[in-house]
């Protein structure tokens, strides 16, 4: 392991995977105080180990870290596997909108599990996003998976989807530029995490994007295409997202007022998945922006086992402002009123529901201090709403007891 510098983080994973020769390896004082046992796995592993089960696990974007306890409390209470995670835009080497760098966001999840006890988890670098596909751009980004690789992190999502060529004359060379960042990038953490497994989640058709007729869904033949060109560059990912209805972020009428998400096409996500399975490609699909999704609808429709990673994200920051707005309403107030004032010129007409929905996310790291300062009453209900949403997640994606499957395949 020359040239990579041992972080806590860093170390916790290589001890949990026996990466370290006799002569690198850590003495007995230090693996005690950093507790390795409770450090991330390979976010593969927890893959392909339930690559078989009818199961979803949540993937959390812990923007403000306070709920991540909540949550690890919950998943240990039902022995089920989770990932943390944030996206570039979240958690970049200046901390993103979150004021999280890669380095604090590991060493915050690595002392919640600590403290609880709780070892089955990924620690996951969400939407590593290329948008203009420039050199400057991809070497930019390359920085960034040297410092997520370096404090921990266990599994990437590499998102060149905004890539595509509309003037292509066939699949191929529609996505040719999504396929070649996409190699670039995923062979650059391969030679960043030196032999150390990982997972790997790529993406084809952008999220959330609309045309004349509504939201752009990925075709099966679109994915088809994608996976077998990245298989073919010896790029090998676990997990694929793809545009399917959903949206990031909270969801608003014509009118401003707050709506389920309920445009998540179920159909075509299967009909993805099948044609991933009949070609014999070994990767599942990961379902973004379920935030404003009725859980029951999770529960009873969601082809779970197709959809092996589900992103819960604006749900747990608005959580956040719920709590904050009844136990310090000083700092409620002075976060809804920057808000508006910063964003109200940008969204002229948007209500202030809307607009504090949409781009209170951007606040988090003006008050981060107050955030994170708040008093012990307030932290406790964070963490405790934030137990019982996860329990209500981890039901109905049906996850309980996947921890167990996991640590089953590791001790193989």
């Amino acid at each position: 392991m020359a040239g990579v510098r041992q972080t806590p983080s860093n170390i916790i994973y290589l001890l949990r995977n026996n990466m370290f020769s006799g002569l690198e390896r850590p003495g007995i004082n230090v693996r005690h105080r950093i507790m390795s046992e409770y450090g991330p796995i390979s976010g593969s592993t927890i893959f392909t180990a339930l690559s078989e089960e009818k199961t979803i696990i949540m993937a959390a974007n812990t923007r403000v870290a306070l709920v991540a306890p909540g949550i690890f409390r919950a998943a240990k209470e039902l022995d089920t596997a989770v990932i943390m995670e944030l996206a570039k835009s979240e958690s970049n080497l200046k901390g993103g909108y979150t004021g999280l760098t890669p380095e604090l966001f590991s060493e915050k999840m690595n002392a919640y599990t600590e403290e609880i006890t709780f070892d089955v988890w990924a620690l996951h670098a969400d939407h590593i996003t290329i948008k203009d596909g420039t050199r400057e751009e991809v070497e930019d980004t390359k920085k960034l998976i040297d410092g997520q690789v370096e404090a921990g992190f266990t599994s990437f999502a590499i998102d060149a989807s905004h890539l595509f060529n509309f003037e292509g004359g066939d699949l191929r060379e529609e996505l040719a530029d999504n396929i070649d960042i996409t190699t670039e990038l995923a062979k650059h953490i391969e030679k960043r995490m030196k032999g150390r497994e990982y997972g790997l989640e790529v993406e084809v058709g952008e999220i959330g994007r609309e045309d004349a007729h509504g939201r752009v869904l990925t075709r099966p033949e679109e994915a088809v295409t994608f996976i077998t060109a990245l298989n073919e560059n010896d790029v090998y990912p676990q997990v694929l997202a793809i545009a399917n209805g959903s949206a990031h972020g909270n969801v608003y009428d014509e009118r401003g007022n707050p709506i389920p998400q309920v445009s998540i096409d179920i159909p075509q996500t299967r009909a993805v998945a099948k044609a991933l399975r009949d070609n014999k490609l070994n990767v599942q699909i990961a379902q973004h922006g379920i935030t404003g999704t009725p859980l029951e609808l999770i529960n009873t429709q969601f082809p779970k086992g197709d959809i092996i990673k589900g992103n819960v994200g604006t749900h747990w920051q608005n959580l956040v402002w719920d709590i904050i707005k009844i136990f310090e309403p000083g700092l409620y107030n002075e976060i809804h009123e920057w808000t508006l004032n910063n964003y109200r010129e940008k969204a002229p007409d948007k209500k202030d529901e809307q607009i504090f929905g949409t781009y209170s996310k951007n606040a988090i790291k003006v008050f981060f201090d107050k955030i994170y300062n708040v008093d012990d009453d307030t932290k406790t209900a964070i963490e405790a709403q934030a137990y019982a949403d996860a329990l209500k997640f981890f039901k109905a994606f049906s996850s309980k007891g996947t921890a167990k499957l996991v640590r089953k395949k590791i001790k193989k």
